[in-house]
């Protein structure tokens, strides 16, 4: 099938690839020249002749409402919109109303996978009716990885990215605990060979994972993270899954912890947080802030 994808950047670009790989058709644009097919939205409607015409926005969450704005004025009634960005989920049902209006399709779409999806493919998380989710089928299934997982739909609009919230707070909380128990390592002075107990841990252990892998080929890289500063912004995500929870009343203790501990490492350097920015930058390839040369 044809799609156009608005917004190439570290993901939407690998995504691009990823789907071409499975042999449909993208259309991509990006305000980047350099990474873009058409030279403007209403060329990449032009240039798609598939009904419906799908167009997959993967953009920054601030700025995806005007961006859905444009999308919509170069589609007709009938054509689908997807959201793959990492968009508020109470923003979902906003932006089907709107579009519903002009008789454009929404759906809502949690992506994970960071740098490493376009080698392994992408969980994705969809939100929106099924006939929407039957025509967009073969993308979401040239973009997931092989076999029986790593997509669902979710239900319906606003579904997708709350399932995706909710995995971005329990990664939030899993990280954490990784980081404390490799500082705990670090100071023990019994542990003489911390990277080489996280390695142990990869295979028969119950906390074996694709975040433990990542944190191993970062201590392979850094043993003592010493070109790591102890700090990790907080994407957002975890901020709405705590303010989720106060809403419906369930406790997540864990989740908000570790948030707290991002806002902690935001004020003054912390060990522990020199792992979460480093697996950080193995999954989402987000920058880290390098330590000053002592010398």
């Amino acid at each position: 099938m044809q799609i156009g994808l608005v917004g190439l950047g570290k993901m939407g670009g690998n995504m691009r690839q990823r789907i071409r790989n499975a042999g449909h058709t993208v259309i991509g644009y990006d305000r980047n020249p350099e990474v873009s097919d058409v030279g403007s939205l209403a060329e990449l409607a032009e240039k798609l002749t598939d009904s419906p015409k799908v167009v997959w926005v993967m953009v920054p969450e601030q700025v995806t409402d005007q961006v859905i704005n444009d999308v919509a004025a170069v589609l007709n009634a009938g054509d689908i919109v997807i959201d793959g960005g990492n968009s508020k989920w109470r923003s979902d049902q906003v932006h089907a109303d709107q579009l519903a209006d002009k008789g454009i399709h929404f759906l809502d779409c949690g992506v994970s996978g960071g740098v490493w999806g376009l080698e392994n493919g992408y969980a994705l998380m969809v939100g929106g009716d099924a006939a929407d989710v039957a025509v967009v089928q073969p993308v979401f299934d040239a973009l997931k990885p092989a076999g029986d997982f790593g997509f669902v739909h979710a239900g319906g609009h606003g579904a997708g990215h709350f399932a995706k919230m909710v995995h971005n707070g329990i990664e939030y909380g899993i990280m954490q605990a990784y980081a404390e128990g490799w500082e705990l390592l670090e100071a023990s002075g019994e542990v003489t060979d911390v990277p080489a107990v996280f390695n142990s841990w990869r295979e028969g252990t119950v906390i074996r994972s694709w975040l433990l892998d990542l944190l191993v080929r970062a201590l392979q890289a850094d043993p003592h993270l010493e070109k790591i500063e102890g700090y990790a912004a907080d994407s957002g995500e975890g901020r709405w899954t705590v303010n989720a929870a106060v809403d419906l009343g369930v406790p997540v203790p864990t989740i908000a912890a570790s948030l707290f501990a991002r806002f902690v490492s935001q004020q003054q350097d912390s060990p522990s947080m020199k792992m979460v920015a480093a697996m950080r930058n193995q999954f989402g390839g987000h920058a880290v802030k390098a330590e000053a040369d002592p010398k």
